[in-house]
């Protein structure tokens, strides 16, 4: 055992030799460019530099509805629950990880016989030395196998795998916050719909009123039957927006019932379209730290650090490997003999240097290809800070250009009910004739209409910002 213990000493020694001269890494990792960011944001106008991504997204949506709706959702939607269980997974495979470094060690026991012709060598040796007709053989040991981690293999697999984790962490993250800014959205969206219902209604009020009043003036022979069929038309054409409007609102609820992991039901008390408040600045704060903040952003610097690791271990592939085994135990012909101590003991060790020469060009075109696709990775994260770039600048001109539009189509709206007004003041009295009433009442409607969905265009925009910015991650 001592010989055996002293070249297993030796291998040691050759390879912590071998690791000394050589073992470093045979490839140099590829660091991600600077990204080229403006030093502000296309139509941005606060200057702060800490951004509205830096609140939590209970900060800010504050409507206490929505955040039911949002906390419910983060814990029950179905694509979360199967991310948490990939960081799991992902979790696992770290642990695992940490000992690749170790050897394989592997405990064997086996036993066997064999009845060799009587004339052969083995049968005659077998009656000769062993007084019997058979041969049989007993081990009991354990084998130990063990790659010297000289190229960085080992160490470049670590390293891509807990990568990968952080990658199902990046992607729970922007999972998350695309849960909160679809339910704010489709909560937006319900309250337009609440608000466009509100207005079909108390406009169906309006043409009832005007239909009341053209039969009374029919029957005095001051309007002809053309215009009460007109009066009539138009309060059915109103009629018939309030079932489509009831059709949508309870759609919306059952999306956001599904998004949340329920079965569809009636959605709890909410507010109207109005009351939703956020502050009149937004501030967006400085790009760089949009960049780090953003999950799609973060996950391809993770590609980069997943194909570093890809082109180191398809360069280790191509020079030699040193594996060291050994195996230890008891091996006798009886099992009586086993721990007949120190006969029965045997042991082996040895050390193997493989050098892969010819395979077709395989390893060599496997290193090519590993570089070419660290590469693209580059290409995709440039792609996508450029991505992010414009989505937060589109986002501001959006909700900018919408507060522009919901201030005229509100000024609209404001003429137009006042013009309704004179026009059934002016119509009871006989100085204006339906034709003019109904045209007033259509437009009105239509505005009011159109006030309800522009407000909802622009609080779907600052949520978009919110979430371009990188807010709503924890």
């Amino acid at each position: 055992m001592s010989y055996l213990t002293k070249n297993y000493r030796q291998i040691i020694l050759i390879t912590a030799l071998l690791g000394t001269l050589v073992g470093c890494a045979i490839t140099k990792d590829v660091q991600l460019p600077k990204p080229e960011l403006p030093a502000a944001f296309r139509g941005e106008t606060d200057k702060d530099t800490l951004g509205i991504a830096m609140l939590p997204w209970k900060s800010f949506f504050t409507d206490k509805v929505l955040q039911v709706m949002i906390d419910s959702t983060l814990k029950k939607n179905f694509d979360m629950q199967v991310a948490l269980k990939n960081i799991e997974s992902a979790h696992l495979l770290v642990r695992q990880s940490k000992w690749n470094n170790l050897p394989v060690v592997s405990l064997n026991a086996t036993g066997n016989t064999s009845n060799p012709s009587n004339y052969s060598l083995n049968g005659m040796t077998a009656s000769q030395f062993l007084g019997a007709n058979h041969i049989e053989d007993y081990s009991l040991g354990a084998s130990l196998t063990w790659e010297a981690d000289v190229w960085g293999k080992i160490r470049n697999s670590n390293k891509a795998v807990l990568a990968a984790y952080l990658q199902s962490d990046e992607a729970r993250k922007a999972l998350q916050t695309d849960l909160i800014i679809s339910v704010s959205k489709g909560y937006y969206n319900l309250l337009m719909l609440d608000q466009q219902r509100r207005v079909a209604v108390a406009n169906m009020a309006l043409n009832d009123s005007t239909l009341r009043i053209t039969n009374v003036q029919y029957k005095m022979g001051q309007a002809t039957y053309l215009a009460v069929q007109q009066a009539e038309a138009q309060r059915l054409a109103v009629a018939e927006l309030i079932p489509q409007l009831e059709k949508e609102i309870i759609l919306q609820e059952n999306a956001l019932h599904v998004l949340a992991g329920e079965l569809p039901g009636i959605q709890l008390g909410r507010t109207v379209l109005h009351e939703i408040k956020f502050p009149e600045q937004l501030s967006t704060g400085v790009p760089i730290d949009m960049v780090r903040r953003r999950p799609d952003v973060r996950s391809r610097e993770l590609d980069l650090v997943i194909a570093n690791a890809k082109v180191g271990i398809s360069k280790a592939q191509m020079y030699p490997a040193l594996r060291i085994t050994a195996a230890g135990g008891v091996g006798a012909l009886k099992a009586s003999d086993w721990f007949n101590i120190p006969g029965a003991l045997f042991g082996t060790v040895g050390g193997t240097i493989l050098q892969p020469l010819l395979q077709h060009k395989e390893l060599s075109t496997q290193y090519k290809i590993a570089a070419i696709e660290r590469e693209k990775t580059i290409v995709a994260f440039q792609k996508t800070v450029l991505g992010a770039v414009g989505e937060v600048s589109d986002a501001i001109v959006k909700i900018e250009k919408l507060k522009q539009q919901q201030y005229i189509t509100a000024q609209r709206v404001n003429t137009l009910q006042q013009a309704t007004a004179n026009a059934n003041t002016l119509f009871v009295n006989g100085m204006a004739n339906y034709l003019e009433v109904i045209t007033a009442q259509v437009n009105v409607l239509q505005s009011e209409l159109d006030l309800a969905s522009v407000r909802r265009q622009e609080l779907s925009a600052i949520a978009d910002l919110y979430r371009s910015l990188g807010g709503g991650v924890e």
